[in-house]
């Protein structure tokens, strides 16, 4: 991939290369400075202020694009949990502040799941609303959408029951005609102005006020869970700009949903209500711990599934999830339900628009169909991968990629004109998932439910599917069809696009689509076929068998098993949404061969392949590292390279610290007794550094540029006229992780993956020899999978 400038593309952030190491050497003092560890001459320590026993402001924090350290940040915190218990038993305040700590996390979890759930449901109202307002308006009362229009009507017939007096279409109100050529037209120019005004307005919002509040937002989630820091992205512009935007998108009708975006919606609830509490805005793997509940309570207003919510936390986003995040997140996950329940947007008591039951058993044989869905769902993800990965490469390389506006401008106008000659892409995306996975019955008007009944060959709806197709069940067919080739086409182009954008569900409808076309298909066979051996055991004539909206239902599952890898999550999801313990097993089937065939193509899901376009720093747990290379090769600095770069421990000056932080952008440098030994003291941060020197020279009097530094525990011996000496040793990290020239890298991987590690020192007899950081472990992988090591690195 080549190189781009960070400036040039407003929605990429800029990397302060944090990660990659340090391969210079300093400069050495002469030999007139002696080092000792004791202590020095009484008349050079009498005067000396040891400022930093008091912690320092801003040291422990990190930069902006840098991984944080989760052993550092898990040592913290026990350290503070240890001060609370030792003080609470010394007044009534004390105990008081120790139980407020106690319950900070279920406070904070709750806030997260009310926000949550108030938000998911302003944004289904709202977005359900502006859909409606691209085909007309309700004259009784302009907020109502079409639904609620005709609701109170009196008019409205069972064949024609979302026409009402009430509602007019754009034709009605301008031409004065609802039917013939003229108002066709009128209302076709109407829903592209509506489309292209929403998208126009989304994509102008995210552009100028909230750049990192466009896609689904699960890559950059992932990634911020192991670790890394990408400020802003999670704050209050992001939050009220994504809100907004995301109701703009749906309602533009782009081939996108909403369901990945309310994920980012939830976690940024939990990152502002996290610094309300001391505990979790002064730690970063705490507010990771936070952040996961967050992403559960997402997908339970997602789908209305609190448990799928959870697993899918566990699953597919955390990186770092204990038992208590668990709870916390099972909490958070039922409180952003209960609210959503409650404001209840779609009016039928459910979470969801599309919650469907169904009442007939499946039998063995389709098993068959179930599992040939599956394929369909791995083949379908494996190909929208390659595909849309492939576009996204192509967006950030060329010139395309500089014009957002125009992009979104185009992809809107085309999916806009080709979506509303047919009524199944016209409408919104949730409503037809609704009508492919809803069981055909007297009730539906749908032409997917016309059946002429056997008894005297006029058209009915009757209670029994099992009948002989109407033409309009064809041409039903047919529309599908046409809707499933655009769906496949213009999701590939839409994710990816500079609005917030979700994938699960225009993936589910490509599913349901697919789905619903083969149960239409098995239901004929059923009927035409009856005798033959495959139908006559279980198919009686005329039987209620073969149910078409359950081969929706898992056909959508199994696209969405496809492109995303999810599994477990994914089966109780879809369980949560039909509320059908029976169907849990034609469910597993379809999602592991979705699983199996998406994997023998590539074992990426959609996000991973996201996050390693992005060069973000994300080990995935899932992936093997099965080579047999050792630390020796990985480490820098390598043959070629310069010495390493140390500090040592009490041999140098303010000015050489300072020359050294300025000529470099290195995260940080070992600490060593003396260059002839290369024996390691301890690791000490950049970023700290930084901040304990400015720091000193605010508070203490005789910090000059000469002036000695030292990470010993007493300062060296100096001569009687030297300058204050500058003590850093409560910055340096005297336990950095370590691993000998020969440890295998499989064994390395494994530690940082489970330690969430930002850099270890490789030692030799206890020398040191050199550095691994995260970014050298992405490169290696990256070169024994036959990868360009650069071009995975985030620019």
């Amino acid at each position: 991939m080549e190189e781009e400038d960070a400036a040039a593309d407003p929605y990429l952030p800029y990397d302060g290369g944090g990660d990659t190491i340090p391969l210079q050497e300093i400069p050495r003092r002469g030999s007139n400075y002696a080092m000792s560890n004791g202590g020095g001459a009484a008349s050079s320590t009498t005067h000396l202020l040891d400022f930093l026993e008091e912690p320092i402001p801003g040291v422990g924090t990190y930069d902006d694009f840098h991984t944080i350290d989760w052993v550092r940040e898990k040592c913290k915190d026990r350290e503070r949990h240890r001060k609370i218990n030792s003080k609470k038993k010394e007044s009534a305040w004390e105990f008081t502040k120790s139980l407020y700590d106690a319950w900070s996390g279920w406070l904070v979890v709750t806030l997260t799941g009310l926000a949550s759930g108030a938000l998911a449901g302003l944004i289904d109202i709202a977005a359900d609303w502006m859909n409606d307002l691209k085909e007309g308006v309700c004259l009784s009362a302009m907020w109502f959408n079409h639904e609620q229009c005709c609701w109170t009507s009196n008019e409205t017939t069972f064949a024609e029951r979302d026409k009402c007096p009430q509602w007019k279409s754009w034709a009605e109100l301008i031409l004065g005609q609802a039917e013939g050529p003229g108002s066709y037209i009128m209302n076709y120019f109407m829903y592209i102005y509506w489309a292209l005004s929403f998208a126009f307005l989304a994509v102008c919002l995210v552009k100028v006020f909230a750049p990192y509040a466009c896609g689904s937002g699960i890559p950059e989630i992932k990634t911020i869970l192991s670790g890394f820091i990408i400020r802003g992205y999670l704050g209050k512009w992001t939050l009220m700009i994504k809100t907004i935007t995301l109701v703009l998108a749906v309602a533009s009708g782009l081939s996108l949903g909403k369901e990945g975006p309310l994920v980012h919606v939830a976690c940024c609830c939990g990152n502002i209500f996290s610094y309300l509490f001391p505990k979790y805005s002064k730690n970063e793997a705490k507010k990771r711990e936070v952040l996961s509940a967050a992403s559960a309570a997402g997908v339970s207003v997602a789908f209305g599934a609190p448990i799928g919510g959870v697993l899918f936390s566990l699953e597919e986003v955390s990186y770092y999830f204990p038992l208590k995040t668990l709870w916390r997140s099972f909490f958070a996950a039922l409180v952003a339900a209960f609210v959503l329940r409650s404001i209840n947007p779609f009016g039928n008591s459910r979470l969801v628009l599309f919650y469907v039951e169904y009442h007939t058993p499946w039998y063995l044989f389709e098993l068959i169909p179930f599992i040939l869905l599956g394929v369909f769902g791995g083949l379908w993800g494996a190909f929208f991968i390659r595909a849309n990965i492939a576009w996204c490469r192509r967006r950030k390389s060329t010139r395309f990629g500089k014009y957002p506006v125009l992009e979104v401008i185009l992809v809107a106008a085309i999916t806009a004109v080709v979506a509303f000659p047919n009524p199944y892409t016209r409408q919104n995306t949730s409503e037809l998932i609704k009508e492919l996975f809803t069981d055909c019955g007297p009730l539906e008007s749908s032409q997917l439910c016309q059946y002429r009944s056997q008894m005297n060959g006029s058209t009915a709806y009757t209670d029994n599917p099992n009948q002989p197709a109407e033409p309009g069940v064809y041409s039903a067919m047919w529309q599908l069809c046409l809707a499933l080739i655009f769906k496949i086409i213009m999701t590939i182009f839409t994710f990816g696009l500079k609005v917030p954008s979700g994938l699960f569900i225009p993936s589910m409808a490509i599913g349901a689509i697919a789905g619903r076309i083969v149960g239409i298909a098995m239901e004929q066979l059923a009927y035409y076929h009856h005798d033959w051996f495959l139908f006559k055991e279980w198919c009686e004539v005329g039987a209620d068998c073969i149910t078409p909206g359950l081969y929706a239902m898992v056909g959508a599952a199994a696209c969405l098993g496809g492109v995303t890898r999810m599994t477990v999550s994914l089966v109780v999801i879809v369980f949560e949404l039909t509320g059908g313990l029976e169907y849990i097993v034609p469910l597993m089937a379809a999602v592991m061969t979705s699983k199996w065939v998406g994997d023998a193509f590539g074992r990426e899901g959609i996000y991973e392949a996201h996050i390693r376009l992005n060069g973000y720093p994300f080990l995935d747990a899932k992936e093997e590292f099965t080579h047999t290379t050792l630390a020796r090769d990985v480490m820098r600095p390598r043959s070629s390279d310069p010495p390493l770069a140390v500090l040592t421990q009490d041999d140098l000056t303010v000015e050489e610290l300072q020359g050294v932080i300025n000529e470099t952008s290195y995260n940080g440098f070992p600490v060593i007794v003396s260059k002839e030994s290369q024996r390691l003291v301890g690791f000490a941060l950049r970023r700290d550094i930084t901040i304990a020197i400015e720091n000193a020279r605010r508070k203490q009097e005789g910090i000059m540029l000469n002036s000695r530094v030292y990470f010993t525990q007493h300062a060296p011996t100096l001569p009687a006229d030297s300058p204050r000496p500058l003590k850093l040793r409560s910055i340096l990290d005297m336990s950095p992780f370590t691993v000998t020239d020969h440890t295998p890298m499989e064994i390395v991987v494994d530690i940082f993956r489970k330690l969430g590690l930002r850099q270890c020192l490789v030692t030799h007899n206890g020398r040191l020899l050199g550095i691994i950081t995260k970014k050298d472990i992405l490169r290696h992988m990256a070169q024994m999978a036959n990868q360009d090591p650069e071009s995975i690195m985030f620019n």
